[in-house]
């Protein structure tokens, strides 16, 4: 109703897009011809033959960056990128993703066929589709879990989350402090200042807060590094997370989904890897790191959500205090493994569309997008409708315009070193001093100044396996 009345539309509502393929609403819509309306504007999202479509110029800019691969001497522009990443080649990254690839599919259609039968069970004929993913998982989520999502909200009040949460762990492990600034005015009224101290009390540099969405902002969830840190210009570092929660209406409070709680979570993951950095130069501060390394420091923060210690200290109802039952966290992890058979399936499908555009040579013909899109897919035997990209081309601004071309595969590859090292979080005490001054001193602090699989053997004492990621995501 909001996003209707800032459009004008009085008495109206209005859904907006977001940037991936879907909608969080999908899950709690019961018109099924509303969910359908909303997933296949979401699929052809860039693709509608008119002046916002995306199609010639993603063919455009994969054929320009397959010439200038060639004019360096390489293959593809996967090759030319992979190189310079921990990956080395783009083979390498196909191994890693066919490993992966099987089970997942097989657990999505597994998941799908349990979906099915809660469909008749409800009453209903139809065949799963898309569009009925989200809504039936939540169903047989309850059904299997006695897990109502939605009944979680009120336990997780944004400054608990932020201040009893994710300032919490971060004092915890690294002895920081986080003071607001409300003195330093940052580039919008929603955006928040906060100054961070050391635990001796020296001022470590700035972090803002920037949560709501607002129409002048890009969907997703990032972090930005506004000043590197930097030894040689004395530079202390500014850096910024930006969400997009929708903004309560004045003197409500703002209630975090689970999904959003572990978002802050994982890009305060990013402020850190940008705020502990201690290097040289600018140019190999914080997040200046291997594309296919980035996201290690952010994806094991996410660990800390449940941890007992820092769960019972943010995860109160905004009204009573009371605390989040236990048997619903026992809930929620046990639950882990569910729906990953699509989560994962989604995702995969995105990073080999990522490598398919990537992998061409100049002198490639394209037939349409969506026939592009379909073989790459068939190659990887992922043919199962119901599960569609977690980005399709025409919308997939990771790759076209956030950086990450041949490049996507990353968030997997560095959560195989993200399992390993929660499992040494685990192994050795889990949220102390110690563990995240080890944390800190080998990994953290070292921003690109060194190669990034020495800086993660420095801390875990050897080179990652897989078999803790496996076992997370129940492909095992």
């Amino acid at each position: 109703k909001a996003a209707a009345e800032s459009r004008g539309l009085i008495g109206k509502w209005v859904i907006t897009m977001v940037n991936f393929t879907g909608h969080p609403l999908l899950a709690s819509l019961t018109n099924r011809k509303l969910r359908e309306r909303i997933m296949k504007a979401s699929l052809s999202k860039g693709a509608r033959g008119n002046a916002h479509d995306t199609r010639e110029i993603a063919r455009t800019m994969a054929r320009l960056r397959a010439r200038r691969a060639e004019l360096f001497g390489k293959r593809s522009h996967a090759e030319h990128v992979t190189e310079r990443q921990t990956a080395k080649t783009p083979e390498n990254v196909h191994e890693m993703l066919r490993r992966i690839a099987p089970a997942a599919l097989k657990n999505a259609r597994a998941e799908g066929a349990d979906l099915q039968k809660m469909i008749e069970k409800s009453g209903e004929s139809f065949t799963l589709e898309s569009w009925d993913w989200d809504f039936y998982t939540e169903k047989v989520r309850k059904e299997k879990y006695e897990l109502d999502t939605t009944l979680l909200k009120p336990y997780f009040e944004l400054e608990k989350v932020l201040h009893d949460g994710v300032f919490y762990a971060a004092e915890k492990l690294f002895g920081l402090t986080f003071t607001e600034r409300v003195d330093l005015k940052a580039y919008h009224d929603d955006a928040r200042v906060f100054e961070v101290h050391n635990e001796d009390g020296s001022k470590l540099g700035l972090y803002i807060a920037d949560f709501y969405a607002r129409p002048s902002k890009r969907g997703g969830a990032w972090m930005n590094s506004l000043v590197n840190q930097s030894r040689l210009l004395n530079q202390k570092p500014v850096v910024v997370n930006n969400l997009n929660i929708p903004k309560p209406a004045a003197g409500e409070v703002t209630l975090l989904t689970l999904a959003e709680t572990t978002t802050l979570f994982h890009e305060f993951g990013h402020a850190l890897h940008g705020l502990l950095s201690n290097v040289t130069y600018p140019r190999t501060s914080g997040t200046s790191v291997q594309r296919d390394f980035v996201e290690f420091p952010s994806q094991v923060n996410e660990m800390w959500i449940l941890w007992p210690e820092v769960v019972n200290n943010y995860a109160r109802h905004h009204q009573t205090q009371e605390p989040l039952p236990q048997e619903w966290i026992d809930r929620i992890r046990k639950s882990e493994t569910f729906n990953e058979g699509h989560a994962t399936t989604s995702y995969l499908a995105a990073a080999i569309l990522d490598l398919a555009w990537h992998e061409i040579d100049s002198t490639t013909e394209f037939g349409e997008v969506e026939e592009f899109e379909a073989i790459a897919l068939r190659n990887y035997g992922f043919d199962y409708t119901p599960v569609p990209t977690r980005y399709r081309t025409t919308y997939f601004s990771h790759i076209f315009a956030g950086g990450y071309s041949s490049g996507y595969y990353g968030y997997i590859w560095s959560e195989v070193l993200d399992a390993d090292a929660v499992e040494w979080f685990k192994e050795n005490g889990g949220l102390t001093r110690a563990n995240g001054d080890h944390f800190r001193n080998e990994l953290l602090s070292r921003g690109g100044s060194i190669d990034s699989m020495q800086m993660f053997r420095n801390f875990r004492g050897r080179d990652a396996v897989i078999e803790p990621l496996l076992k997370r995501r129940g492909l095992n």
